[in-house]
Formats: structure tokens, sequence, C-alpha cells
């Protein structure tokens, strides 16, 4: 669906730096918007100036840095999230960080806010990093803030590279059963809808599942990825039970380790599900786990020749 707000005012990108927030940047640019990005004041911001993005340094445990970088914005987009990024402050940022957010989203009267959360995070309350999107979208809910939440199911490019490039190793990990089937996505489908979700025709407070026409297997990832590679592609599949004692005596040093392996668990369950239907009526036909598979496949293979 086409933009439908011709604003000048910049779209403030909160985790611009990492993988997902970097592709967000790049999807907004190329739609006429101009930006803003959240850096941390350590960080190296470089490559954004380089692409024209003003840079507020602030920090998401600081709520009021994060009011004078939404003062003057349209909108913002978040895609922080301390599990990925790891370090002894993933804990806060998931959750006095996110909300934060929200307080200086509700101060600075943002006419939208587009929160990158998680499939079924309202079911999960044995999976923190799940939980704490929920935590972060009631938030949003009860301070009054416009905002939607996109829900992508499990990152494709993530996952499937846990064990190195699968075209390359001709192996994929997992943990748990390769036979259930879940929601996966693909990252930059996921900036592209991000970026879309500023001016989308959406009611304030959805959250919207985002994922492919149908769940798929690992098994079944691999299957495809191989057919388009010419090779075969093996599941190392480590048991559940394994992963689970391994995550209870990691976890009392290491949470996020015990919080992987609740995720996995989750995912075993088959309950792992989007249900693509608003996704499809807000920003346009949903990808085929075919087509998402191949391009996904494509990409590797172009990698490996450079």
């Amino acid at each position: 669906m086409p933009a439908t707000d011709s604003t000048t005012l910049p779209v403030l990108v909160v985790g611009a730096t990492g993988s997902l927030g970097s592709k967000v940047v790049d999807e907004l640019l190329g739609r006429g918007k101009n930006v803003r990005a959240l850096v941390r004041p350590a960080s190296d911001a470089s490559r954004l100036e380089t692409l024209g993005v003003e840079i507020a340094r602030g920090d998401m445990l600081i709520v009021d840095s994060l009011v004078a970088a939404m003062n003057g914005v349209d909108a913002v987009i978040t895609t922080a999230a301390g599990y990925t990024r790891g370090g002894k402050n993933a804990n806060a940022i998931d959750t006095i960080g996110n909300a934060n957010l929200a307080e200086a989203a509700h101060r600075t009267g943002i006419r939208r806010f587009v929160l990158t959360s998680i499939l079924t995070s309202d079911q999960t309350p044995q999976v923190p990093h799940f939980w704490h999107k929920k935590l972060a979208e009631d938030k949003l809910e009860q301070l009054g803030v416009p905002f939607v939440a996109l829900r992508p199911g499990a990152f494709l490019d993530q996952v499937a590279n846990m064990a190195g490039d699968p075209v390359d190793t001709g192996r994929v990990l997992w943990i748990g059963k390769g036979t259930v089937p879940l929601t996966f996505v693909h990252t930059s489908d996921l900036a592209a809808y991000l970026a879309a979700a500023v001016d989308v025709e959406a009611e304030a407070g959805e959250r919207i599942d985002i994922g492919w026409d149908r769940p798929v297997s690992m098994r079944e990832v691999a299957d495809v990825m191989g057919r388009r590679a010419g090779k075969k592609i093996k599941v190392v599949a480590v048991p559940s039970a394994v992963a689970r004692v391994a995550g209870a005596v990691a976890g009392r040093f290491m949470p996020l380790i015990k919080d992987l392996a609740a995720m996995f668990r989750w995912f075993e369950t088959g309950r792992y599900v989007a249900d693509p239907r608003r996704q499809e009526q807000l920003f346009g036909p949903v990808p085929t786990a075919q087509e998402a598979l191949a391009r996904f496949t494509d990409e590797l293979r172009t990698a490996q020749h450079r």
C-alpha cells in the first residue's frame, strides 16, 4: 500500500546499526523519508552518516535522551532487542528500555510508533524475550501511544545460519524436532513491512502477524534449499531434552541460554504459526515459503562468489 503521509519530518529508527535496523533505514530512504537514528554514544555511526541519516546520540536506559531524540520526528520504528545483542544490559534494554521508549513517545506526541514485536508473544510468559515484547505492547497501549506492532516469526537468515552457511556446510542445526512446522520471515521482507507501517492504514494498537503463506519445518527448509542449491543439506537436530538440561545448567550463569531453550521448546508445540491475513491486507501478497527459501538460498550462493 502506498504511503499516505507526505510530511518531511524524519522517522526515528531505534536499533539502526543492527542487522534489521540498518535494512529499515535503507527502506525508509528508498521511500524518500528523512531518517534520524538513535545511536549509543560509543557506537560507530559512520555508515549512517554517509547515507545522510541524522544521528541522535542516546541510550534506551536514559529516558531524557529518548525524549530529545524523538523531539521533532513524525514517527518511530524500533528494532532494538537486548536479547539478540547480548551483554550485561540485555534484560534491562528489553524491559526498562522498551518502557522508556513508550514513555518518551507519550511525552513527545509521536504520530505513530512501530514496534518490532514477536509472533505469539502474548502466549509465552515462559519465554522471557517473547514476553517482554508483549509487555512493551501493553505499555504503549497503557500510555495511549498510537502504535502498530508487527509480530514476525523466526528470522530464517539467523536460524538457518546457526551452524554456518548451510549451502556451504551442507547442514543446518536445529534444537528439537525438525519436522514441526513453524512460521519464518526473511529479514529484508520484515524491514520493508516496518518501513511501510509508518504510513499504512492500520488502527492504533493493532498487533499484526508477519510470516509466509504457510508454516514450514526445518526439514522442509533444508530440502527446499538443497534442491535450489543442487546439493543435499541435512538437519542436525539436538534433542530438546538435551537443550532443556543445558539451558537449566547454563541458565544459572547465562540467562539468555535458558531463554533460548525455552523458545525452542515453544517451537516444538506447533503453535508458533502466523495468521497472515491482515499482513496481506496491509502490505500486499504474502511471500510464499517456496519463493522465500529460494531467494535466501540464492543470496547465500551469491555471497560465496564475492
